[in-house]
């Protein structure tokens, strides 16, 4: 649904550009909140604004499901968005998005911002399975996730990239991972792609793709069983993942395609053997 097609809403808050001049942009934060009753998983807490209209999905034993679904075209220039999730002890939480986000230029030249903040308490669980973020042409994205585990938390993330929709550059992306568990970090990377951002394109970062996505599985049981690392993909023109253990209870699987199918495949399977 485009923005002109909303009801109308109060005028939106103003981001500032680095010169301090104010510049329009959406303000919103979605917060979920998940807890443990009764051997099941509630919600206390489902609340969303701006373009974060959120849904009670139908519970999958004790897990309890979420899904994002957007009320206006966002992230655009000069948007801040947020969204915090926590999974209290023992409760069990999977969040998803209706369809693909897409980075896009709006009104300004200015960047927009969308944050990420994730909690999982003791003996608890969460799946955050996002669709894909899609970098159009001349948008300027950046985009956080923070994870906080407690050491008996488990964790499934699953991130996947487009840059630049079809027959068009992407525009501007800058995207920051950090993981800590039980307040110590696990994992901290950043990654740039588009306009301004040195050598993304070339043979050391993504040597020509377009998409590029990964799957984070943080389970203490993996302290007794980790994998080892392995490669999926014979051609490097048509993608590859590869499959690597980290230095704690945790995988990382990093693939890169040409397109979204074969990254999904490519992810797929490296999964199914995680």
């Amino acid at each position: 649904m485009s923005r002109a097609a909303l009801p109308p809403t109060p005028p939106p808050a103003l981001a500032s550009t680095p010169t301090g001049r104010a510049v329009p942009g959406v303000h919103a934060t979605a917060r979920i909140r998940a807890a443990r009753a009764q051997g099941t998983t509630v919600l206390p807490v489902l609340a969303g604004d701006g373009p974060f209209d959120l849904r009670r999905g139908h519970a999958h034993g004790n897990q309890a499901r979420v899904c994002i679904l957007g009320a206006m075209s966002a992230p655009l220039g000069g948007d801040r968005l947020r969204i915090e999730a926590t999974t209290g002890p023992g409760a069990h939480l999977h969040i998803t998005t209706a369809a693909a986000t897409i980075a896009l230029r709006g009104p300004t030249t200015a960047h927009a911002t969308y944050d990420v903040h994730l909690t999982v308490a003791e003996h608890a669980s969460l799946h955050w399975l996002p669709q894909p973020l899609i970098s159009a042409a001349r948008s300027n994205l950046r985009q956080s996730c923070t994870i906080d585990l407690a050491p008996t938390a488990r964790l499934l993330l699953r991130e996947e990239v487009v840059l630049g929709r079809s027959g068009e550059p992407p525009g501007r992306l800058s995207t920051r991972l950090t993981v800590r568990r039980d307040a110590r970090p696990l994992l901290e990377q950043q990654t740039m792609y588009g306009p301004g951002a040195p050598g993304w394109d070339g043979p050391a970062i993504l040597a020509g793709h377009r998409a590029v996505g990964q799957i984070l599985i943080i389970d203490p049981t993996l302290d007794q069983h980790p994998p080892p690392a392995r490669l999926f993909g014979d051609d490097p023109a048509t993608g590859q993942a590869v499959l690597t253990p980290l230095a704690g209870p945790a995988i990382l699987i990093t693939a890169l395609a040409p397109d979204t199918l074969r990254l999904r495949r490519l992810l797929d399977a490296a999964h199914s053997i995680a």
